[in-house]
């Protein structure tokens, strides 16, 4: 049986026009691509966010920058913070864009998920995944509200005025860390993705739905009854004060 998958690619909606303007302007703004770059991957959860960057980041190659191989890297498991959706699923929408599909297995387990060990074990998989075929770059999905996210809870939690770094060289591992959807708030995501029809993902982590970083969306949620710019304003003040570690010391 023939598995519709959706896909997103230009001529974009009005929306998906100010998206990719956003998604470039990122890219310009921070450097995330150098310009001999010949392989990009893309962390793919399959959820909203990482499957947006998919299609974004395929619309813009050979397009202003180099005509990049994409790999995109699903971490699959019996638990893994992500959207829960099938591999087959995600291979197809993949095969469609002709991009590279490669799965890795996480072994959490639902007697000790956590949220930090799991983190740092999907990261270590990625990485090594994408050094597997020669991608120094690694594209995560997270966006404006992130970000914000973010700041506040390393603010509350480290007194650390720490946001999402847009661009980070790991040195340790031989890679470079992007985040080209920093621009982009999640409800302009979550409209893109009913418009493109895969907004149905959602976050399958029965540990993510109580962690500290729900907490910080919903005290974000109430200072916007207060003051309504407060998220996009973190995010900002985040970029443009909290984003050189190296600085504060």
């Amino acid at each position: 049986m023939e598995i519709h998958v959706p896909i997103a690619k230009p001529p974009w909606t009005a929306l998906g026009k100010e998206l990719e303007s956003r998604l470039r302007k990122a890219l310009f703004d921070f450097d995330l691509l150098d310009k001999n770059v010949e392989r990009i991957a893309i962390a793919l959860s399959g959820g909203k966010d990482s499957l947006t960057l998919l299609y974004l980041l395929h619309a813009v190659r050979g397009r202003g920058f180099p005509p990049f191989t994409i790999h995109a890297i699903h971490v699959d498991g019996e638990f893994s913070c992500g959207s829960g959706i099938s591999g087959s699923f995600l291979r197809g929408i993949c095969q469609e864009l002709e991009v590279d599909f490669i799965t890795c297995e996480s072994t959490q387990k639902r007697e000790d998920l956590e949220c930090y060990r799991c983190s740092r074990e999907r990261r270590r998989l990625i990485f090594e995944a994408a050094k597997k075929v020669g991608a120094t770059t690694i594209a995560f999905g997270h966006h404006r509200d992130d970000s914000a996210q973010t700041l506040l809870l390393n603010l509350l939690h480290k007194a650390e005025f720490a946001a999402n770094l847009p661009k980070v060289p790991m040195h340790d591992y031989g890679i470079t860390i992007i985040r080209p959807l920093i621009y982009i708030g999640e409800e302009e995501i979550r409209t893109f993705a009913r418009q493109y029809g895969f907004a149905r993902i959602t976050c399958q982590c029965p540990v993510g739905q109580n962690s500290k970083r729900k907490v910080v969306d919903q005290l974000i949620q109430a200072m916007e009854e207060h003051f309504p710019h407060a998220r996009s304003n973190l995010a900002k003040a985040g970029l443009l004060y909290g984003s050189d570690k190296a600085m504060r010391k």
